[in-house]
């Protein structure tokens, strides 16, 4: 994958799309996965000159990244939000974002099926430096669906890590957000990051997760 993202029709992509479960949807490679974020234009014009996280950029709170475009357009309302009027494309390698973020993500509200007692969560999650959500994906308008979309938190030591060792690339895709979020009167024009489901390889994370096969 190179670092730029490629660009797709909305509408031909969400016809390949599952229309409900748990699906990690992703422009990713062998390589790279891309997630992105919303900050305000201080931190985001920082990071994105120093291509890391920092200066006004805080290491004491927990960041969230999301591998979604539209999860991120739903959460930022198009860059339109207070504090999010920049989003950044982020590129992790794969096998970090696999191995070292999905693995050790707890969720952040009690499954049974997942982590037997309500005691034995709450002792994963102290020992954990990684959230795990899953919430209703949206449509372009704001429109929720079936399907699941996921965002992960990160603290403590991932998100030091994050911040000195893992971000490959960041660029600041605000351009593309506001020239699309002109398009969500006509559908049929709406442009995206090309997106698929990310096939998480390891099978104890994928049943970890509660990925949908």
């Amino acid at each position: 994958m190179s670092f730029d993202l490629a660009i797709e029709s909305w509408r031909e992509q969400q016809a390949a799309w599952p229309a409900q479960g748990r699906h990690i949807l992703a422009q990713h490679d062998d390589e790279h996965v891309v997630v992105y974020q919303a900050y305000r234009p201080a931190i985001a014009e920082h990071v994105v000159r120093h291509q890391r996280f920092g200066g006004p950029w805080s290491l004491d709170r927990m960041t969230w990244i999301k591998p979604n475009f539209l999860w991120m357009m739903y959460r930022c309302g198009w860059a339109t939000k207070p504090g999010q009027e920049h989003v950044l494309a982020v590129w992790l390698p794969r096998a970090v974002f696999e191995d070292e973020i999905l693995a050790r993500a707890v969720h952040s509200s009690y499954v049974a099926e997942i982590h037997g007692s309500r005691a034995e969560w709450q002792a994963t999650v102290k020992r954990s430096d990684v959230r795990l959500q899953w919430d209703p994906d949206h449509g372009p308008r704001g429109n929720p669906l079936e399907r699941r979309a996921i965002q992960l938190g990160l603290r403590g030591a991932a998100t030091r890590a994050f911040a000195s060792e893992w971000v490959r690339h960041i660029e600041d895709v605000t351009a593309l957000v506001r020239e699309q979020r002109e398009q969500l009167h006509d559908l049929e024009r709406l442009r995206t990051p090309f997106e698929r489901v990310l096939a998480v390889r390891d099978p104890k994370t994928r049943a970890w997760l509660g990925l949908a096969e």
